[in-house]
């Protein structure tokens, strides 16, 4: 999540000598009255040839996370519409969640189900009815447009049903009568909105006895027009991306919980990984499932649904499924043969569903849904961040063998873990290579400044090596800040994309009244939708690729880093611990902080939640369910100092933080013993409250015993022991430079793309030069800048495009980007 910026670093403008910068020490500081410039020079090697950018460069990543599918992107207006709501979704839920009664009513599961694996349905009496209430504030309907109603309904002696529309003011819509009589058929009715309205609700009332399940409101309008339709606001924004690639399903969906199947042999487990069979076919026969992120999916948002909105939007179908070990804090191998053969063989048999004749069976399904053509899969994802490397490995190279034997044309991709780097990535990355493996899936979120000091990241990487598919990433916010650290760091992925072929931000929606997982790219509640600032900075770069890298090169922006300062801190999650014996010492020897809390804690300020108290001679931590409970004490202007602290974990999911370099509460860093549900420590560094991770290794920590902390701090150097043993260290020396450049080839007009991040507080005046090439002098430019606080809403977006034209393209020719700026400059090449 992202906070208001406390830090802003003061540029300072410098002298240009033809096309070199001056040395840091000729650097002159800016007066107070002075126009706030930094000079900067771009040089295009027009002559040279850069790596092909594939089609598929960019893409999106679509997971049901914060309501992305139900009440989301799946364009169904009733929630719980099969009563399939349980306490295995969530803990408050029911099969009558978001249901009223009024009458006689009971949700039952038995032998009078509509279907096996739809288990529950509703028994209402005679006069009775039950209504639902949508999402958000209600059902959304619109003045004029039509609804499709439908219900399967049981009544052997005959029922008439009475469907109404209505919210608090009155009818939106003429009511509808259906005749119900026999058993389990589904009827169907048409409702006309008579005025628009977000607060609705739909009725069903019966005359007599009956039985209801699947009870669906349906806008006629759905994007495309498509049966069991998308949410055409939602799917149109996606689409505007133009993306190259749509991977689905997870995220964590794929790889958590239960691998078996839904079945009475399993015990009808609700809590299982995504598995796809379970979410083709008749939606009334589908499966449901318990989501990862806390509440129900209903799966009628399903694998065939998902091919199909690839193919409506233009983008390669990148499924991903169960590898069978579990990850996003789970972190368990399934050993069970016939199990993984069963998954491989499912995998098989989703090839063939995408892919096989209408006279194989998984391809006969898929015309009998409506798709007699193949979808065309090219690749496919086995796994999702998981932390057992070594397990993962040996499971994914069966399933890899399996596919290749059958389908030798299909890119099997692997993954490295959760983080951009520590053991479990670099283990992960040495398997990965030995084993020859065509593409691999790098996920992180990370601190804008991350962003901005990691531009260079595939610069380094082997050229023969596996491809990288980043299948997921983010800065921690929806402000502008985030979004130009974002855009700075995609010129880098474009600059390598002969090694990064794939990437799309994470993830893709959220419902703002059910969200579980900040930023996010596209928002919405039952009435509208809205980009974020990182949304027109990703529509920005999608729709404006190029085929090919142009190289060019810019000079860098003068700063000078100084040592670490900060004072310290103390902090738990979701954690219960003890502190004892904090002593600071400075690189002399002078003591700067001693403190065994004999005499209380007077000298700590608490600065996050928890409960923090004396007892016994510690300080105490007793709130094992509040999460970033930080107290620090010292002097901001500390540096070169050892920090040594005595620490036990008394209960909870986790170890212990031990902070340093500590600025205010969103800038510091600190060192997370026991993160993660107590499966690794690692340094993170957090700046203006985003967080990146410096180092980190597996490992947990033991409850009630006592661990001796030591952090030695030196210039940017910084030493970690514990029990007396060094555990590692890092420099943190790497400059955040705001000045980012790409330029590439559109291979069908000639026109060159220069794309221009200016992350900085200060205009950029800069020299382009694009040597010899003969350009037209009028040149298309998109801008997006903001302040950097800055963030879309529903009713205010203040990251807009702005087009205009500028007129002085010349070989050599002066630009000033603005600050705080992305900026888009389509040049006509003659």
């Amino acid at each position: 999540m992202s906070r208001t910026a406390r830090h802003r670093s003061r540029r300072r403008a410098v002298l240009l000598t033809g096309t070199a910068l001056l040395t840091a020490a000729f650097l002159l500081p800016v007066p107070a009255h002075a126009e706030a410039v930094t000079d900067y020079t771009i040089t295009v090697d027009t002559g040279a040839r850069g790596p092909v950018i594939d089609d598929t460069m960019y893409g999106v990543f679509f997971e049901d996370i914060n309501r992305a599918a139900d009440g989301g992107l799946y364009a169904e207006l009733v929630q719980n519409r099969s009563f399939e709501y349980s306490t295995a979704d969530h803990a408050s839920y029911t099969p009558l969640t978001s249901w009223s009664l009024s009458g006689t009513a009971e949700t039952r599961d038995d032998s009078g189900r509509l279907d096996e694996r739809n288990r529950t349905y509703l028994s209402l009496g005679a006069g009775s009815s039950v209504t639902n209430a949508g999402y958000n504030t209600g059902i959304r309907v619109e003045q004029g447009k039509r609804y499709d109603f439908s219900v399967w309904a049981r009544a052997e002696a005959g029922a008439t049903l009475t469907v109404t529309l209505k919210d608090a003011a009155g009818t939106l819509a003429d009511s509808r009568k259906v005749a119900v009589r026999g058993g389990w058929t589904q009827y169907k009715a048409t409702f006309t909105a008579s005025r628009t309205s977000s607060r609705g609700r739909l009725t069903v009332a019966t005359s007599a006895d009956a039985a209801l399940d699947m009870v669906s409101l349906f806008p006629r309008e759905t994007y495309r027009n498509q049966p069991n339709g998308l949410r055409k606001d939602l799917a149109e924004k996606i689409a505007a991306l133009k993306p190259g690639f749509l991977r689905f399903p997870g995220g964590c969906l794929v790889n958590t919980g239960s691998m078996e199947d839904y079945s009475e042999a399993s015990g009808w487990q609700r809590r299982r990984a995504y598995q796809w069979k379970d979410t083709v076919g008749p939606v009334e026969e589908r499966a449901t499932n318990a989501n990862f992120w806390g509440y129900n999916q209903s799966y009628g948002l399903g694998y065939y649904e998902y091919f199909r909105f690839a193919e409506d939007i233009g983008a390669m179908p990148l499924p991903v499924v169960p590898a069978l070990v579990t990850g996003c804090g789970e972190n368990r191998a399934t050993d069970d043969e016939a199990l993984l053969e069963r998954h491989i063989q499912d995998t098989l048999d989703l090839i063939e569903f995408a892919n096989g004749p209408r006279t194989s069976t998984w391809g006969g399904l898929r015309a009998e849904m409506g798709h007699p053509r193949p979808f065309g899969l090219t690749h496919i994802a086995v796994g999702n961040e998981e932390n057992l490397p070594h397990e993962f490995f040996a499971r994914f190279q069966r399933f890899r063998a399996a596919v290749e034997a059958e389908h030798p044309d299909i890119t099997v991709i692997s993954n490295s873990g959760p983080d951009d780097a520590g053991t479990v990535f670099d283990t992960a990355w040495q398997l990965n290579r030995e084993g020859g493996v065509d593409m691999v899936d790098e996920h992180y979120y990370n601190s804008p400044q991350w962003f901005l000091q990691n531009n260079d990241r595939y610069d380094s990487y082997d050229r023969q090596g596996p491809k990288v598919f980043l299948g997921e990433y983010a800065s921690q916010g929806n402000a502008w800040k985030n979004a130009l650290a974002e855009a700075a760091y995609m010129t880098g992925l474009e600059r390598n994309a002969d090694v990064v072929k794939l990437a799309s931000y994470a993830p893709l929606l959220a419902n703002e009244d059910y969200v579980q997982w900040r930023p996010d790219m596209i928002w919405f509640n039952n009435r509208a939708s809205w980009g974020s600032a990182n949304y027109e900075v990703q529509k920005l770069f999608m729709n404006n690729v190029g085929d090919r890298v142009v190289p060019s090169r810019a000079s860098a922006t003068p700063d000078v880093s100084g040592p670490i300062t900060g004072a310290v801190g103390l902090s738990t999650w979701a954690t219960s611990a003890a502190y004892d014996d904090v002593e600071v010492t400075a690189a002399d020897g002078t003591t700067l902080l001693s403190d065994d809390f004999s005499a209380g804690a007077d000298r700590w300020r608490h600065a996050g939640g928890g409960s923090w108290t004396v007892q016994d001679g510690r300080y105490v931590q007793t709130d094992e369910a509040a999460e970033n409970t930080l107290v620090t004490a010292g002097d901001p202007q500390w540096r070169d100092y050892d920090l040594r602290v005595k620490a036990v974990k008394r209960s909870g999911k986790e170890g212990f933080l031990v902070a340093f370099g500590v600025k205010d509460t969103g800038t510091y860093y600190w060192w997370n013993l026991g993160g993660w549900n107590n499966t690794q420590s690692a340094v993170e560094q957090a700046v203006d409250g985003g967080k990146s991770t410096l180092i980190s290794k597996p490992g947990t920590i033991e409850t009630d015993r006592e661990y001796d902390i030591e952090v030695k701090v030196r210039g940017r150097q910084v030493t970690l022991y514990l029990d007396g043993e060094e555990w590692g260290s890092f420099t943190d020396d790497k400059p955040a430079e705001p000045f980012r450049q790409v330029v590439t080839e559109d291979a069908r007009t000639g026109d060159l793309l220069l794309k221009v991040v200016n992350a900085q507080p200060s205009e950029a005046r800069t020299s382009v030069g694009l040597g010899s090439v003969r350009v037209s002098s009028r040149a298309r430019v998109t801008t997006l800048a903001a302040d950097p606080d800055e963030v879309n809403t529903e009713t205010d977006t203040p990251i807009t495009p702005v087009t205009s034209t500028f007129r002085g393209v010349a070989p050599t020719f002066a630009y000033t980007f603005p600050p705080h700026s992305v900026t888009l400059m389509r040049i006509d090449r003659r």
